[in-house]
């Protein structure tokens, strides 16, 4: 899909992986839309900046954790900036969730934003591009849809089922709507880490080194342009899923 002149929609826009993805869907000629839940000012920069761009940009303020509203979300973007042709599932949660627990509520929060909203914007705006004859899905997963993360069961069972839900939908939705996944990993390097950890991390990967959030951004306007990938992933991740045999075998 030639990006120009659709309409795109990244979940959990106004900064880090979703404003890098914003912009350069801006930059291919995309009319953005920017959603947030409380960074209201970071949206509204990254909206002034898609503009600068040539294009139209909308910000939406909306709970991600709140998938009923998604429908009536999508609704309000088709009427003030066109149907999604593009919607980047991003927005994420991650929290520590300990197995056994006696309060449920990461879990379930975490669950209905991974998970549930994004099935609800993907089932909002697939009539719209059924209809117009083509669309595109790219969900943002990350190494925990394959890996199994102490402390934290409710991300890493989330990101499985959004890779596997990647999987239904491109067959749910073939031939006319791509549904593909998108894997960072380390891309954001955390406030709180030392020189050391941030070292440690990069020692993980076989490229030596951190990623950025324009990496991501890159490989999500990759699979926007090229028609003839869908059901897919791509791990955007400097080889880490593989770094730690650098140094053992087996």
């Amino acid at each position: 899909m030639d990006p120009k002149g659709k309409t795109a929609f990244v979940t959990a826009s106004a900064r880090r992986i979703g404003r890098a993805t914003t912009l350069a869907l801006a930059q291919a000629g995309a009319n953005v839309v920017i959603n947030y839940r409380t960074s209201a000012q970071e949206a509204e920069a990254t909206a002034a900046e898609a503009r600068a761009l040539g294009v139209k940009a909308l910000t939406v303020q909306f709970d991600m954790a709140d998938y009923r509203g998604a429908a009536a979300v999508i609704e309000r973007i088709a009427a003030k900036l066109g149907p999604v042709d593009i919607l980047v599932n991003n927005a994420s949660l991650f929290k520590q969730a300990p197995v056994p627990t006696q309060d449920f509520t990461i879990w379930h929060n975490t669950i209905d934003v991974i998970v549930h909203t994004p099935f609800y914007c993907a089932n909002a705006v697939a009539p719209y591009m059924l209809e117009k004859g083509e669309g595109v899905i790219i969900n943002i997963v990350d190494l925990s849809a394959w890996e199994a993360w102490p402390g934290y069961a409710a991300h890493s069972v989330a990101k499985a089922a959004l890779l596997a839900q990647t999987r239904q939908l491109a067959l749910e939705l073939a031939p006319t709507v791509r549904v593909n996944a998108v894997a960072p990993g380390p891309v954001l390097r955390p406030l709180h880490y030392t020189e050391e950890m941030v070292a440690s991390v990069a020692d993980k990967t076989l490229l030596n080194r951190w990623g950025t959030p324009e990496n991501v951004a890159e490989t999500v306007l990759f699979l926007v342009k090229n028609d003839y990938i869908t059901g897919e992933y791509i791990t955007v991740d400097g080889g880490e899923r593989y770094g730690h045999r650098k140094y053992e075998a087996g």
